[in-house]
């Protein structure tokens, strides 16, 4: 009897054991684009803790979290779904989707992973847990632009017919509502915090398209309809991300196409409100968490440099050289620090967002997006 119960005793220790949560909110995932991997890293420690391989082609990647944060749904440029489990540190599952992706988003619930196609075109959907397909909406075009809307809905545009779908899976089956006429060759797209706005950037001609989700039916905004590449064409060197598009306080902060700035833009009236010369073609311009300063890193061949903005101000107060190929920033949730991945260094950086001043290197392999898990329950990310 007395085994019996030591034997009991010994293998409830063991179900509590297993049954303890592991703490995922300090963790990240950082994409190395040469060799199909990603590293994982903890934030508190600075420190690289496992890496993870078979991902297929990463040279143009991102990924989202499931809500608790446990597992990450990479997007790779090969089509390839990969299903990462970041506690055991392993894939657990990946299917090859389509022939070319660009990127993609999880539904509020966390039940649907989306992927966003080139080729052959349109937006797949799948079932989080097992990854089985669960939609096949084809859109006769090349998709971006994909983010999630509450009420378990996908927002996405179309580069080839300049139209943005909303893909409505609340009641199941998707129910498509088709918004005409956002403009000419749609290049990215980004939604609020809350929801409400969808903006597309337009490589096409001048100016942005925005949607109000809240109307009964929205109805493409045109917002600065004379800015943009001009009559005279200017050379763009790399297309500016507009998930990196930063919101301080009142106003948007994003990078121009094909001009030395980042332009302030009123949240509320979508009118420009000003302008900030740069030091090359803006790739990403990025909010700390605070809103209080604007990170804002730069297409080849400038991209060496960094420049720090003060939102009140619209000045640049800080301007340094991480290293060459400067891809990605990401802000630690609380926004004291900010990593940066120097791809042609092999590193990536953490630095104070006070001070400016070097915290660390961590060693890996062509670096470029850097997710932390805090992404997790965050809208449009």
């Amino acid at each position: 009897m007395k085994h019996l119960l030591l034997g009991l005793a010994a293998a409830l220790m063991m179900t509590t054991a297993q049954a303890e949560p592991t703490a995922t909110g300090d963790l990240g995932l950082v994409i190395e684009r040469a060799n199909g991997s990603v590293l994982l890293v903890d934030q508190s420690d600075r420190a690289a803790l496992a890496r993870i391989e078979g991902l297929g082609d990463l040279s143009h990647a991102s990924l989202v979290y499931s809500p608790d944060e446990r597992f990450a749904y990479v997007f790779g440029r090969d089509g390839g779904l990969t299903k990462v489990d970041i506690v055991t540190r392993q894939i657990v599952n990946r299917v090859v989707q389509a022939g070319n992706a660009i990127g993609g988003a999880i539904s509020d619930d966390g039940r649907l992973v989306a992927v966003s196609n080139y080729e052959p075109g349109g937006v797949r959907v799948f079932d989080a847990d097992t990854l089985e397909m669960v939609a096949d909406i084809p859109t006769g075009s090349k998709t971006i632009g994909l983010v999630d809307a509450p009420g378990r809905r996908f927002v996405f545009t179309m580069w080839d017919t300049g139209e943005t779908w909303i893909a409505d899976f609340a009641s199941g089956d998707p129910e498509i509502t088709k918004i005409p006429d956002m403009g000419k060759n749609p290049y990215d797209a980004l939604i609020t915090a809350n929801g409400r706005t969808y903006i597309t950037g337009l490589f096409g001609e001048d100016g942005l398209t925005a949607l109000d989700l809240w109307a009964d039916t929205p109805e493409p905004i045109r917002v600065l309809p004379n800015y943009g590449r001009g009559q005279e064409e200017m050379p763009v060197y790399k297309m500016p991300h507009l998930e990196g598009w930063a919101l301080t306080g009142s106003e948007f902060v994003l990078p121009a196409v094909g001009h030395p700035q980042v332009l302030w833009i009123d949240a509320g009236t979508l009118t420009e409100t000003g302008r900030t010369q740069t030091h090359g073609q803006p790739v990403f311009a990025m909010a700390r968490p605070d809103g209080r300063q604007v990170w804002v890193n730069f297409a080849h061949p400038l991209n060496d440099t960094i420049q720090v903005i003060d939102s009140v101000s619209k000045q640049i107060i800080h301007e340094f050289k991480p290293g060459p190929a400067v891809l990605h920033m990401e802000f630690t949730p609380r926004g004291h620090e900010v990593w940066i991945s120097v791809r042609d260094a092999n590193k990536v950086m953490v630095y104070d967002t006070h001070t400016f001043e070097k915290l660390r290197e961590i060693e890996a392999d062509s670096p470029s997006g850097i997710f932390f898990t805090a992404r997790a329950h965050r809208t449009g990310l």
